[in-house]
């Protein structure tokens, strides 16, 4: 090579080394992937949890004015749903929208969003953010990795292959799904059998029998086409003992390499959606008896007196299961107490 053939390339090599597209940082050319497990819809039709990560996407990229695009992966079609909150820990995933206590082998302490009788209405549980427990939940989350963008809660019942299942004793003898390590030691208690596993699963466990029955949120229970394999419901209408926690969650490691304002762009648009997300758990609290009672299965509500009963059984064993794990546990459990 001539020297001017020489000095040529490296002037070049030179130029393309600061061009900028190639000081753009990473995040900046590629979408960041949104990972969930339930049914893919649209902007306005299907899963809200669905549409809530594409509004989240359409209006973060508005406002970023393209620098940020997301693409969304519905029905786990990205990687499996355990695997979601893990993988975010360690930057292998940008954003999931996923239960929180399907980490609880991982962060014993993110069990606590779905403690059965913990949190018995909309109110006390989108009061959390701001409260004492919610904030050193997040700090706890921030701590291992993983950033709360939108808070979002679910009430939730009881779809059954037989009886509708209201009291403890209608629990006996049955093999049931209830979501949390918690949620099944009060199961347990109660004289069921427990059946572990994620929501998308429930469908083929309750069509084959390998499953009675499966407490899951109401809008899981529309979504899963339960009413398909199901003879009764209970509702959360009138109140549950089954209130879950779903953040729309970020991989810490993400965000931390975004400059300030797209993180407060992100974290803004996160809070927005918290209202959307009020109002269409709502709605599909009533929707869900509407869609059992068109199939003729026998629809039914908890009421307070079976409701005090499970909470009776969930302090006996769940609430003392938990806090006995570790003292961050525990401090968890007594300021979450201070909402009730």
């Amino acid at each position: 090579m001539t020297a001017i053939t020489r000095r040529s390339a490296l002037a070049s090599i030179a130029a393309l080394a600061t061009s900028p597209l190639l000081l753009q940082p990473a995040w900046a050319q590629t979408a960041l992937k949104i990972s969930h497990q339930f049914p893919g819809g649209t902007l306005t039709e299907g899963d809200f949890r669905d549409r809530l990560t594409r509004m989240f996407a359409a209006e973060v990229e508005k406002r970023s004015k393209g620098a940020l695009k997301f693409a969304v992966y519905p029905g786990s079609s990205l990687m499996k749903t355990n695997a979601q909150f893990s993988a975010m820990r360690k930057g292998a995933l940008d954003l999931s929208l996923v239960p929180l206590s399907y980490a609880g082998g991982e962060v014993p302490e993110v069990n606590i969003g779905l403690m059965p009788g913990l949190v018995t209405s909309y109110d006390q549980a989108y009061g959390w953010k701001n409260a004492e427990v919610g904030k050193e939940l997040a700090r706890i989350l921030y701590d291992k990795g993983i950033v709360m963008v939108s808070w979002i809660w679910q009430g939730g019942g009881m779809a059954s292959r037989g009886k509708p299942v209201v009291d403890p004793d209608d629990a006996k003898g049955m093999k049931i799904r209830g979501g949390s390590r918690e949620m099944d030691l009060m199961l347990k208690a109660a004289g069921a059998a427990v059946v572990t596993l994620p929501s998308n699963e429930i469908y083929a466990a309750m069509q084959t029998g390998a499953m009675e029955a499966a407490l899951t949120s109401s809008t899981s229970l529309i979504s899963f086409r339960l009413e398909e394999v199901s003879k009764a419901l209970t509702t959360a209408r009138a109140g549950s003992y089954w209130f879950m926690l779903e953040p729309l969650m970020m991989s810490r490691s993400i965000f931390d390499r975004l400059p300030k304002d797209q993180q407060q762009m992100i974290l803004a648009v996160g809070a927005e959606l918290e209202a959307f997300a009020l109002k269409s758990s709502k709605e599909d609290d009533q929707q869900v008896a509407n869609v059992y009672q068109k199939t003729g299965s026998k629809v039914v509500d908890m009421n307070p007196a079976a409701l005090k009963k499970w909470q009776a059984i969930a302090k006996a064993t769940a609430w003392k299961d938990y806090s006995e794990k570790n003292p961050s546990c525990a401090n968890l459990l007594k300021l979450a107490e201070k909402t009730l």
